[in-house]
């Protein structure tokens, strides 16, 4: 089985704007651009303030326990829930986790992660 990576790299905000307008050229000219998935960051400051221990332990708890809900993942956790709540939005809005929300005897949102390993690129 092939393992799916999330690529994780740091870019300026200068080089994103500047990636974007050649997208936004392209695009106006009917040209087809090549779509990429990944999360960037202004430096590896705000990477690691986003991708902490405690973060890149929810992830692996996700994807390793595949709980049925936020509540079952800060029982595995053994955390807060409101905390572990916390970081899944946060890794959720980022792109690092998907949600989805399930009604059986209650509402319950599930996380699910669909990648093995979390690829970091720096351009220099």
């Amino acid at each position: 089985m092939k393992v799916k990576n999330i690529k994780v790299g740091i870019k300026s905000l200068e080089d994103s704007l500047n990636e974007f307008v050649l997208t936004w050229k392209k695009l106006e000219k009917g040209e087809k651009v090549k779509r990429h998935e990944a999360v960037y960051f202004e430096n590896i400051d705000a990477l690691r303030a986003v991708l902490t221990d405690k973060r890149l332990e929810v992830l692996r708890a996700i994807r390793k326990h595949k709980p049925g809900s936020i509540y079952e993942l800060a029982k595995i956790l053994g955390r807060d829930l409101k905390n572990v709540n916390d970081d899944v939005k946060l890794l959720a809005d980022l792109g690092f986790v998907k949600l989805e929300k399930i009604k059986t005897d209650r509402k319950r949102t599930v996380p699910t992660v669909d990648y093995g390993k979390i690829t970091l690129e720096i351009g220099i």
